[in-house]
């Protein structure tokens, strides 16, 4: 876990959230080209670093992030989070705190269909006993095949498969049940009643959650040439959309 930068003290940190299976460098890339601003790159539980920890819902994800901001005295801050990132951000911000901004990747605002949220359930429930059982490089095989990764070449799925490899495949599995989208509350409500600029970017080929962004109340960004995963697949445009983001929105702009 890095200390963030002090160059500007004037302006707030940017907390930047992985998605599942990631680590803390994942939104390196991004993190580069906005040099001037403070930042933290966090491993979530059961990820990178913080493999061992284990978390039993999202209060007890978001107990840890609040936990982990005080630890480096980071009271001002804008998350940025990607897909189970942006879900534990948005969780986050339906709580006060001291979030001065929210920008989400991908990342889902809740089910609200009884059906849909017991199919997810068991779903969850499949990958996790892959997870367990088998070898990490024959699950994301096939993890890598589901539609919402549907933009991605060969030559790119077999590079997240060797990456994302790395994990411990316990530590997903209980990752990925203590977060399932069918536990997760809407958000949506809470989200429409915040009172923090909202941005959320989505890949211009990413369909599903093009949808979903729609519903948010929030200022929608699509992301040209990209999937699912569109900081990794084009990280010159997130970083730009982002820099254009916080330039208009933080008083004191560079």
């Amino acid at each position: 876990m890095n200390h963030p930068s002090r160059t500007r003290n004037n302006l707030p940190c940017l907390v930047f959230l992985h998605g599942f299976s990631g680590d803390r460098r994942e939104w390196r890339a991004v993190g580069e080209r906005l040099a001037d601003y403070p930042q933290l790159f966090l491993d979530l539980p059961g990820h990178g670093d913080n493999a061992a920890l284990t978390v039993s819902g999202f209060a007890d994800v978001d107990a840890w992030l609040r936990a982990t901001l005080l630890s480096y005295n980071i009271l001002e801050y804008w998350l940025v989070g990607y897909s189970l990132g942006g879900r534990v951000a948005m969780y986050h911000a339906s709580r006060p705190s001291g979030l001065q901004g929210l920008i989400v990747e991908g990342g889902h605002p809740g089910l609200t269909d009884p059906a849909q949220q017991e199919a997810r359930r068991h779903a969850d429930a499949h990958w996790a006993a892959r997870f367990r059982s088998e070898p990490l490089e024959s699950v994301f095989s096939d993890w890598y095949r589901q539609p919402v990764f549907a933009s991605l070449t060969d030559a790119q799925r077999r590079e997240l498969v060797a990456l994302r490899s790395r994990n411990n495949g316990a530590a997903l599995a209980a990752m990925l049940q203590a977060t399932s989208l069918a536990g997760q509350p809407d958000l949506r409500t809470a989200l429409r009643n915040r009172n923090i600029p909202f941005h959320y970017l989505y890949g211009e080929h990413d369909s599903k959650f093009g949808a979903l962004a729609a519903e948010l109340n929030a200022e929608r960004h699509p992301i040209s040439h990209a999937g699912h995963n569109a900081h990794r697949e084009n990280p010159a445009a997130v970083a730009a959309c982002l820099a254009q983001i916080l330039r208009l929105s933080i008083k004191d702009p560079l």
